[in-house]
C-alpha cells in the first residue's frame, strides 16, 4: 500500500537548511494500523504531509498503491488525495460557512459524485460518527469533539484506501474515542 525509500524533506535548502525528514524508509501493507510518535519538531507532521500527498519529498521515492507519487505535479497529487486518502486534521479544517453536511459532502463534490448519492453517502458517514442531529450546524455551532466527528465523517466519505489522522481522538471522551477507533 505505502512504500517509501530514502525520503528526505529539506526546507530552505539554499540558506540555513532544515532537514525535516532524513532517509526515511517505510513499508505499510493494506489493513495495517500505524502510529507515528515522537517529540515536537521530530518531523511527524512533515511525514504526514508527504504521506498524504500534501507535500513532495526533496528526494527519495514514494509509492502509494503501486503508483509512484513522489514526482507527480500538484494536479496529479490532488487527484490521488481525493481518490485514495482521507484526512483527519488536528484543527479539523472544516469550512466555517458550510454546514456539517456540506463539509462532509465536499470531497465527493470534488470527485464529481451526483447530488443524491453525495448526500446519501454523507448522511451515512455522519450517522456512523453519531452526529445526525447536527447536520445543519456550522463548525462555530459545534463543540471541538463534534467538529472532530464531522472531520472524521468527511475523511471516510470517499471510502479512501488510507486514512491519515493527526490526533483523531484528542477532543473526545474515552467512550467516544473507542467508538471512533472502531470505525477506523
Amino acid at each position: 500500500m505505502i512504500k517509501m525509500e530514502r525520503i528526505n524533506k529539506i526546507y530552505r535548502p539554499q540558506s540555513n537548511p532544515v532537514h525535516a525528514l532524513q532517509e526515511v524508509s517505510l513499508h505499510i501493507e493494506g489493513g495495517d494500523f500505524v502510529a507515528v510518535m515522537g517529540p515536537s519538531g521530530s518531523g511527524k507532521s512533515t511525514l504526514m504531509n508527504v504521506l498524504g500527498c500534501l507535500d513532495t519529498p526533496s528526494s527519495g521515492t514514494y509509492w502509494l498503491g503501486g503508483i509512484e507519487v513522489s514526482s507527480m505535479n500538484s494536479d496529479q497529487l490532488a487527484s490521488i488525495r481525493n481518490r485514495k486518502i482521507g484526512f483527519v486534521f488536528q484543527n479539523y479544517n472544516l469550512l466555517p460557512r458550510m454546514t456539517a453536511l456540506r463539509n462532509v459532502e465536499l470531497p465527493m463534490l470534488y470527485a464529481g459524485v451526483e447530488n443524491k448519492k453525495r448526500q446519501a453517502r454523507a448522511l451515512d458517514c455522519i450517522e456512523q460518527v453519531g452526529m445526525l442531529d447536527r447536520i445543519h450546524h456550522r463548525p462555530a455551532e459545534l463543540s471541538g469533539g463534534q467538529c472532530q466527528r464531522i472531520a472524521i465523517a468527511r475523511a471516510l466519505v470517499n471510502s479512501p484506501d488510507i486514512i491519515l489522522a493527526d490526533e483523531p481522538t484528542g477532543n473526545l471522551d474515552s467512550a467516544s474515542s473507542l467508538e471512533i477507533m472502531h470505525i477506523f
